[in-house]
């Protein structure tokens, strides 16, 4: 088995001058950076925890992180199968739940593929990969929450969209 390590570097840009004097004296605003990347992500919480929505919250980080884990694999695997993809999108959502006391965790991730395949490619064969490629991705076998998915596969003006609940 195979050990590998990845690291980031996360930067509070927040202190405003009082630092966490008081909940609204500060901003959440940070920098996520890494060894060898070629710009920071401008982080931040969600507007309704006072964070700035003009930057990505850790959620949409999780979700991005699934959806592009995903995509990953999928390509991989049309790749090694005779399956050429040309267009490949996912409008992914995912659920939180938020208690009383402000605790929460995410219910679900919904990952919603819109793939479209060369004419001579595998139509089925390149539906089914999305379930291999659930069973590969990474990030979907760390997480403790359902990752469902609604993929479509489209070539020569023909959509196919078949759900596919894997967890």
């Amino acid at each position: 088995m195979k050990i590998h390590r990845f690291e980031t570097t996360l930067r509070w840009s927040g202190n405003t001058g009082a630092g966490t004097a008081n909940y609204s004296a500060y901003s959440r605003n940070h920098e996520i950076d890494g060894p060898g990347k070629a710009a920071p992500v401008a982080g931040s919480s969600d507007s309704r925890f006072r964070g700035d929505g003009s930057r990505y919250n850790p959620e949409e980080l999780l979700v991005a992180s699934l959806s592009s884990c995903h995509m990953l694999w999928y390509l991989h695997l049309c790749a090694v199968n005779g399956i050429v993809v040309t267009h490949y999108e996912d409008a992914a959502a995912g659920f939180m739940h938020e208690a009383d006391d402000g605790a929460g965790r995410f219910e679900k991730v919904m990952l919603r593929p819109a793939v479209t395949i060369s004419s001579g490619s595998d139509r089925d064969k390149a539906q089914a990969l999305h379930r291999e490629a659930h069973r590969m991705c990474f990030i979907a076998n760390s997480v403790n929450f359902p990752v469902m998915h609604e993929a479509s596969v489209s070539y020569s003006g023909m959509t196919t969209g078949l759900p596919l609940s894997t967890m």
